[in-house]
């Protein structure tokens, strides 16, 4: 019996936690993310973890985003002391992404302490500290994509490319129970990169599973088409650049920042972009584009053709980076119009902020939402129409143009989902999480719809008790006999049709060109699939 208890990023996007359970008595983490929106969801950070740290063997990290990471160092601080497994580019990420949160917390931690100490109150600890984030780095151990590592007598696991950020993974678990002879095999998403995601490659296809968990961020939308999104950000830059005023960009410093100044290198080596000043305002963002520049084996086709023809894919003449505070203050003080990428994504922190507080109110000016915003954060407030928002105290009216783009979204939308979900020739239970209710409930909806699978949202702390299959079971144990043979003919002629599908897809293709992975994997799987009926 397998056993997971959903802590995490159920119901809501952020705060990614899952505890596993074997046979064996292991506990396994997936994810550990900070919960970022609403106050009374931000508490969570500082509830009980439901488990002790101390106890767990390994955390399985899908990767970076702070809403999947960003609890890691609380999670040391509290007693845990085993591996945690992920890809290299997600540990060169964390690297960088943790010590900034920590930071982040102690400065937080500080200011609360300021306006407790004027009201005669005790100062307030962070959430974890510097320290607590350089323990948690020691800790990394990377992991080979697209090869098994082995946790345990019986547990192994499998890094995918989910296509999502660089090095973002799917995670494929498989447990046996020895003393049942019973192998699950369960499949995490993480979350799942929209088809043709600029930067890097799409997302792995999955064949087989017993228990498939999915993201549903964008579970009930899709996305708008992306060449409309790039002249939507085009109309953006040239209404505030002929209004003399700023065009400001909350996004989050990985990912999201390296493919806006992608695509807008690519507007300004065609020619379309205003010459007029483009700011990296985020040193997290900065080091985050140094990493990408120096993780090339990760990109997609049309990124390292931009590379061969010369060009830096992240680089334009009239790019500034903003390191220091006196910098970032400095492009408030420089009238005229100027691009402005600044974390974070959803305006809550960071110094998105001070760039609210100087243009939201002016007109001429524009916000341009190019991600998911959490309910409750100052994005999507913008994104909902408010006439005026809160930033630093302060109650500031919005005069901006409000531009929400969703075709930058590195989030799959709701096609995208299906087309993943529909490469299992399986029948999976799947259960959806990582996201708000409402896209969650969609998106299990159109499942169940299109592929007619069982589908569940997990309630936060609900424990599920993962079995094999009823129908695996059932074949075990009875004796041959008409309904037997009747299922092990459909399941032939189900296998006939997939062999049919992947003999005209590999004919297609010619002697001339290779088969790829999930060409040969298909094949792998619909052999053992073969092997598994035939009882050799």
């Amino acid at each position: 019996m397998i056993r997971i208890t959903c802590l995490g990023a159920v119901e809501t996007v952020t705060g990614s936690n899952f505890l596993i359970e074997t046979p064996q008595g292991k506990k396994y983490l997936v994810d550990c993310g900070l919960y970022q929106g609403r106050k009374q969801l931000e508490q969570r950070n500082w509830s009980n973890w439901g488990y002790d740290p101390a106890d767990i063997d390994t955390l399985l990290l899908t990767h970076a985003h702070i809403d999947h990471s960003g609890r890691i160092p609380k999670l040391v601080k509290d007693g845990f002391q085993g591996s945690i497994l992920t890809t290299t580019p997600t540990i060169d990420l964390c690297r960088i992404m943790l010590l900034d949160s920590a930071h982040i917390q102690e400065t937080e931690a500080q200011w609360q302490s300021k306006k407790r100490a004027r009201r005669g109150l005790p100062p307030v600890d962070p959430l974890y500290t510097t320290e607590n984030a350089e323990a948690s780095l020691a800790l990394f151990t990377p992991a080979q994509r697209d090869t098994f590592i082995q946790l345990d007598t019986g547990i192994k696991v499998r890094f995918r490319n989910a296509g999502h950020i660089l090095g973002s993974s799917i995670l494929e678990i498989h447990i046996t129970d020895q003393d049942a002879q019973d192998t699950l095999k369960i499949v995490f998403s993480g979350d799942i990169g929209k088809k043709d995601q600029l930067i890097v490659k799409d997302p792995h296809a999955v064949h087989d599973a017993d228990y498939v968990f999915v993201e549903s961020t964008y579970g009930n939308r899709n996305h708008r088409n992306f060449e409309a999104s790039k002249e939507e950000l085009l109309e953006a830059v040239r209404f505030s650049a002929e209004k003399g005023e700023k065009v400001l960009i909350p996004a989050f410093a990985v990912e999201r920042s390296q493919e806006i100044l992608y695509i807008l290198g690519e507007m300004q080596r065609d020619g379309q972009l205003p010459d007029i000043p483009i700011y990296l305002d985020s040193p997290l963002a900065i080091k985050a584009t140094e990493i990408f520049r120096e993780n090339q084996a990760a990109y997609d086709s049309e990124a390292m053709a931009i590379v061969k023809q010369g060009f830096d894919p992240f680089n334009m003449p009239n790019l500034k980076f903003t390191l220091s505070t006196r910098e970032s203050m400095a492009i408030n003080e420089q009238p005229g119009p100027a691009i402005v990428i600044a974390a974070n994504g959803m305006g809550t922190a960071g110094r998105i902020k001070h760039h609210f507080k100087h243009n939201l109110w002016r007109k001429g000016s524009s916000v341009v939402i190019v991600g998911f915003q959490a309910a409750g954060t100052t994005g999507r407030r913008l994104v909902e129409g408010a006439e005026q928002v809160k930033v630093f105290g302060e109650h500031i009216a919005v005069r901006s143009k409000i531009y929400t783009i969703g075709g930058f979204s590195a989030h799959a939308d709701q096609s995208d989902l299906l087309a993943w979900i529909g490469h299992f020739t399986s029948r999976p239970q799947v259960y959806i999480i990582h996201g708000e209710e409402q896209a969650g409930l969609a998106l299990g909806q159109a499942i169940a719809e299109k592929f007619g699978l069982s589908t569940h949202l997990p309630k936060w702390k609900e424990q599920l008790i993962l079995k094999p299959p009823k129908e695996v079971e059932e074949i075990r144990v009875a004796e041959p006999g008409p309904e037997l043979s009747v299922q092990a003919m459909n399941g032939l002629i189900d296998l006939e049709k997939e062999l049919k599908l992947l003999k005209k897809q590999i004919e297609a293709k010619g002697l001339a060109e290779e088969l790829d992975e999930d060409d040969l994997e298909k094949i792998q799987f619909l052999r053992e699939e073969i092997r598994s009926m035939t009882h050799r």
